[in-house]
């Protein structure tokens, strides 16, 4: 009897957040652009039920726990293209918004550098609370939004450390896609010879890696354009920054929707 009170204890779902406490949020929700932004790795916040997961002050903060610099990038854009933006307000660490429920990658017990004590041996219940707590909401949001528009571009966004696993990356700008490159294709297209950054075709990240699952299942599947874009976080260190990049990112997007026959602005609402 006690035995299986245990295995109930397990099973059943808790509440891993405090009432008001939301998991995601839409900027700019009325946007009338053609585009729809995703930001997954948009915070380092993790709910008061995980007491930290058990990490550093150092491990919370760094590049394992989220994407630096890039919500404020999909902001920019955002405001470039008057597009909706759907952002995860959860550190990936908890659940990473960017993977399919059934990846061990979406709670990790180890991040590069990083152990993460609290994503050891988590009970069933607690894994199934993750998912229906915290991607699912987001997965539905951003689904949402889409599901507003009529034949949206879908364009997620990312950052990554210039070291990682103690190698050096050269690569500064990565446009990342799935089986379906129509978009990446043009956007590489349209690099301008001036734009002063190392651009690559699925890199340092790539389909293989699993880091697809929004654009193919938010896009692709779903026969819309898509494309996620990787930014080197060291080059997004501050609101110059910020805008240099946005400003080549801008110029790349808006000639390949244009050679695609996709508006960039205007009544897609």
């Amino acid at each position: 009897m006690q035995k299986h009170a245990k295995t109930v204890e397990r099973t059943l779902e808790p509440a891993l957040l405090e009432p008001g406490e939301t998991v995601c949020e839409t900027i700019n929700g009325k946007g009338q652009g053609g585009i729809v932004l995703a930001c997954e790795h948009a915070s380092h916040h993790i709910p008061s039920y995980f007491n930290g997961l058990g990490l550093s002050e150092q491990a919370r903060h760094s590049h394992a726990a989220w994407d630096p610099g890039a919500r404020k990038l999909a902001v920019v854009l955002s405001e470039a293209f008057d597009a909706p933006l759907v952002c995860s307000k959860v550190s990936r660490l908890v659940y990473d918004c960017n993977r399919p429920e059934n990846a061990p990658s979406a709670m990790p017990s180890r991040s590069e550098i990083f152990d993460i004590p609290g994503n050891i041996d988590i009970p069933q219940g607690e894994k199934q609370a993750r998912i229906t707590q915290i991607y699912r909401p987001f997965a539905q949001m951003l689904s949402d939004v889409l599901r507003a528009k009529e034949q949206p571009v879908l364009v997620s966004i990312h950052s990554f450390t210039p070291v990682f696993n103690g190698k050096k990356r050269d690569v500064e700008i990565g446009i990342l896609h799935g089986s379906d490159s129509m978009l990446a294709d043009e956007m590489l297209k349209a690099v301008p010879p001036d734009a002063g950054f190392v651009v690559r075709r699925n890199e340092p990240y790539g389909p293989d890696d699993g880091v697809a699952h929004t654009i193919e299942t938010q896009g692709q599947n779903k026969g819309l354009l898509n494309v996620m874009i990787e930014v080197r976080n060291d080059l997004l260190g501050s609101d110059k920054d910020i805008m240099r990049a946005a400003g080549v990112l801008e110029k790349m997007l808006s000639q390949a929707m244009t050679q695609l026959g996709t508006p960039t602005r205007g009544a897609h609402s």
